[in-house]
C-alpha cells in the first residue's frame, strides 16, 4: 500500500507505542486520528503531527461509535488500523491475599482483547465500504499482542490470556476478511520503553534490557513503528504475528 494521503486510526495514540507509530506514520504523510482516553496527551500529540486526537474508551461501545464517527468526519474512512489500546496490570491467580479478582480478569480481557476486535470490526466494515486500491486492496489492520502471549510470567494470567487471544484470532480474521481485500497482522512486542517500563528504576531497566539476547537492551517504541509501517507497506504481510522482541524468552518471573 502507498499510504501517502491515507487516513489511520492509532488507538492508545497518546504515549509509548502507539504515539511512536502516529509520530512514524505522519512523517509518510498519513491522515492520523490518534484514540485514547487521556484526551490532553493525545491532543498533544496531535498538535505535534498534525493529527486528530479524539477520546476513546475501546472497552465501552458507545464511545468507539463517537470515536469512529469523529475519525471518519475529520479524515475520511480509515485504510490503516493499528490497535495499541491496553492495560497490564498483574495478580496471581491465588496468593496470600486470596483469589484473582475475577471483575479484574475481566477488565483486562475487556480492555485488551474485546477492544481490539472492537476497533478490528468496525475499522474492517468501513474499509469494506471503500473502493479497493489498484492493487485491490482495502485496507490493513495491524494488533499489537506481546511475548506474554507465549510466555506468560508469573501474575500474567489476564494479561497473558488477553495477548494469546489476540494471537489466536489472527489468522481466522485475515480469512474472513481476505475476499475483501483487507490485511490483518500482530506485532508482539517484547520489552520495550513504554510508560510503564520506564516508571521503573533504572536498575530495573537495566537489568531488563540485559536480559535481550541481541540488542541486549530495551526496544525503542520507533523500532515498533517502523514496523508498523512496513506492515501497511508491504501487501505479503497478511494474518501473521511477528514477535519483535530481540529473541527474548520470557522466564517464569
Amino acid at each position: 500500500m502507498d499510504i501517502s494521503g491515507k487516513a489511520a486510526i492509532v488507538t492508545g495514540g497518546a504515549s509509548g507505542l502507539g504515539a511512536a507509530t502516529a509520530r512514524k506514520l505522519s512523517e509518510a504523510g498519513v491522515k492520523v486520528s490518534i484514540f485514547d482516553m487521556n484526551k490532553d496527551l493525545a491532543e498533544t500529540v496531535a498538535a505535534e503531527i498534525g493529527g486528530t486526537a479524539i477520546f476513546a474508551n475501546v472497552s465501552d461501545d458507545a464511545s468507539l461509535d463517537a470515536a469512529f464517527a469523529a475519525a471518519r468526519a475529520a479524515n475520511g474512512p480509515a485504510r490503516i488500523l493499528v490497535n495499541c489500546a491496553g492495560i497490564g496490570p498483574a495478580a496471581k491467580t491465588v496468593s496470600s491475599r486470596g483469589m484473582h479478582p475475577l471483575d479484574k480478569f475481566e477488565q483486562v480481557i475487556s480492555v485488551n482483547l474485546v477492544g481490539t476486535f472492537n476497533c478490528l470490526r468496525r475499522a474492517a466494515d468501513d474499509m469494506a465500504k471503500l473502493d479497493p486500491m489498484e492493487s485491490g486492496e482495502r485496507g490493513v489492520c495491524i494488533n499489537t499482542a506481546s511475548v506474554a502471549a507465549y510466555d506468560g510470567q508469573i501474575g500474567q494470567a489476564a494479561y497473558a490470556a488477553s495477548k494469546g487471544g489476540i494471537v489466536g484470532m489472527t489468522l481466522p480474521i485475515a480469512r474472513d476478511l481476505a475476499s475483501l481485500g483487507i490485511r490483518v497482522m500482530t506485532i508482539a512486542p517484547g520489552l520495550f520503553e513504554t510508560p510503564l517500563l520506564m516508571g521503573l528504576p533504572q536498575e530495573v531497566q537495566d537489568a531488563l534490557g540485559a536480559s535481550v539476547p541481541f540488542p541486549s537492551r530495551l526496544g525503542m517504541p520507533k523500532e515498533y513503528a517502523s514496523l508498523a509501517q512496513q506492515i501497511c507497506e508491504n501487501q505479503m504481510l497478511n494474518g501473521e504475528v511477528i514477535r519483535l522482541d530481540g529473541a527474548i524468552r520470557m522466564a517464569p518471573r
